[in-house]
C-alpha cells in the first residue's frame, strides 16, 4: 500500500504478529491474515506485505522451487513484498525468547550469513523502483558487549554487510537497506547513542573508512516509536535530530509501549503484562527527572513503581495503536505528534509499518478482537494521521 505517490511511502504491517517460525507457517500466515487484512484495508489494491523470515525460513526460500511458489502467490493476489524484518533469528512465537532475540548478534558470522541471505531473497521479490529495507538487531544486546574487540567485530561484519548490499544493486538494480533498531538495552537504544554509534564508532573503523562507496546508503537505522518512548525520547524530536545527524532511516516502525503514572495500582496492572516469552524493558521517571531503568517487568521492578511517587513509567509492550486508556494505563501513541508526522511526510523515509508483535501474549481487555480487525483499525489508525486527503491510499 502507498500512501504518497510523489514521496512513495509504502505502508504495511509486519507479519512477525503472526506466529510461524518456518516458510511453511508464514506462506499459511499470508493467505489466512494478509489477505483478510487487504480485504479491509485496500480491497482492489496492490498490497506491501512486511515478511518476518527466521533462519529457517529463509533457508527455505532461498530455494528457487519455493521462491517461485512465493512470486506466483504475490502475482495472484496482487501482493509485493518492500521489507523484511531480519530481527529475530531463530523461534519468536509460543517459546522463551527473552534476550534470545538478540542472538546471534553482529559480531558474529551465523548474523551476517543470515542477513546476506535475507537480502538476496528480497531482492528477487522487490517490484521495479521500489526499494527495500531488512530490519535488524542493533549491533548487540549491552550485557553481552565486554571490549572494544566486540564493537570491532560488529563494525567489521556490517562493513562486509555493506558490501554485499551493494554488489546487490550492482548485480539486480534492487537497492536495499540494511535498518538497526534502537532498543531499550541494547548497545544503542537512545537517540544520543545512536548518533554516537553511526557517527563516530562506524563512520571512524577502518572497515568502513577503506570502503569504495558510501556506506549510509546501505547501513541505516530502523525508527521504531515505541522504542523511543520507552526511553523517554520524544519521537519527533529523535527523529529530527536523526536525519539532520546525516543517518539513514528506511525504514519507521509505527508502534505504541504502555506508559501510566507510577504507583500502587499500576504495578498490579503491569503484573498482567509479564510474560515467559518477551522482554518487557522498564523505564522510570521520577518528579524530579531521574531515570531509572529495567531489564524486565521482575518483582523487583513492581516494587519500585509502587512506592515511587509523582512519577511515571513506561513499559516496552507494543499496544494497537488505537488503545488509549485502561485504568491507570496509557499509550505513547500520544507521543505520535502532528510535529513527528509532519517531519515524515517531508522526509525520504520509504517504508512505514505498523508493528504490534506481542498482541498474542496481551490481556484479553487489549486483544479481544480478532487479530484482523485489530490491525485493520491500526491501518485507519495511521493514514487518519499521515493524510487520507493529502496523500491518499495510491497504488504502486
Amino acid at each position: 500500500m502507498v500512501v504518497g505517490e510523489d514521496a512513495r511511502k509504502h505502508l504495511t504491517y509486519c507479519l512477525n504478529v503472526h506466529p510461524g517460525e518456518d516458510w511453511d507457517a508464514n506462506l499459511q500466515a499470508i493467505r489466512k491474515y494478509a489477505l483478510e487484512v487487504r480485504s479491509q484495508v485496500a480491497p482492489g489494491q496492490p498490497f506491501g506485505l512486511g515478511l518476518r523470515l527466521s533462519a529457517a525460513a529463509a533457508v527455505t526460500l532461498s530455494n528457487p522451487a519455493r521462491l517461485a511458489e512465493l512470486q506466483q502467490v504475490l502475482k495472484e493476489h496482487d501482493l509485493y513484498v518492500f521489507t523484511i524484518n531480519g530481527f529475530p533469528y531463530g523461534a519468536f512465537h509460543d517459546t522463551v525468547v527473552k534476550q534470545n532475540v538478540y542472538a546471534p548478534d553482529w559480531r558474529t558470522a551465523e548474523r551476517l550469513t543470515y542477513t546476506t541471505m535475507l537480502a538476496d531473497i528480497l531482492a528477487s521479490l522487490l517490484p521495479e523502483g521500489v526499494s527495500g529495507s531488512i530490519s535488524t538487531v542493533p549491533g548487540s544486546y549491552r550485557d553481552w558487549i565486554q571490549d572494544a574487540s566486540d564493537r570491532d567485530a560488529i563494525a567489521t561484519n556490517l562493513a562486509r554487510c555493506a558490501e554485499h548490499l551493494a554488489s546487490v544493486e550492482q548485480r539486480t538494480g534492487r537497492h536495499i537497506a540494511l535498518a538497526l533498531e534502537p532498543e531499550p538495552d541494547c548497545l544503542f537504544d537512545t537517540t544520543e547513542q545512536t548518533l554516537e554509534f553511526f557517527n563516530r564508532n562506524l563512520s571512524e573503523h577502518p572497515a568502513m573508512r577503506t570502503l569504495a562507496f558510501d556506506w549510509r546508503v546501505y547501513i541505516g537505522v530502523c525508527f521504531d516509536t515505541c522504542h523511543l518512548s520507552v526511553v523517554f525520547d520524544d519521537p519527533a524530536e529523535s527523529l529530527g535530530a536523526l536525519l539532520s545527524g546525516g543517518i539513514t532511516i528506511p525504514k519507521v516502525q509505527i508502534s505504541a509501549a504502555l506508559r501510566a503514572p507510577t504507583g500502587a495500582a499500576t504495578a498490579a496492572r503491569l503484573a498482567d503484562f509479564a510474560d515467559g516469552t518477551y522482554l518487557h524493558q522498564m523505564r522510570t521517571r521520577r518528579a524530579d527527572g531521574k531515570l531509572s531503568r529495567y531489564a524486565d517487568l521482575t518483582p523487583e521492578a513492581m516494587r519500585a513503581v509502587a512506592t515511587e511517587d509523582s512519577g511515571e513509567v513506561r513499559v516496552h509492550v507494543h499496544v494497537p495503536l488505537y488503545f488509549e486508556a485502561s485504568g491507570p494505563l496509557r499509550s505513547t501513541a500520544s507521543d505520535l505528534s502532528d510535529a513527528f508526522f509532519a517531519i515524515l511526510a517531508e522526509s525520504s523515509i520509504p517504508h512505514l509499518e505498523i508493528e504490534t508483535y506481542t498482541f498474542n501474549v496481551l490481556p484479553p481487555e487489549l486483544a479481544s478482537m480478532p487479530i484482523q480487525e485489530s490491525i485493520a483499525r491500526e491501518y485507519a489508525w495511521v493514514l487518519d494521521r499521515v493524510g487520507r486527503e493529502v496523500w491518499g491510499s495510491g497504488i504502486v
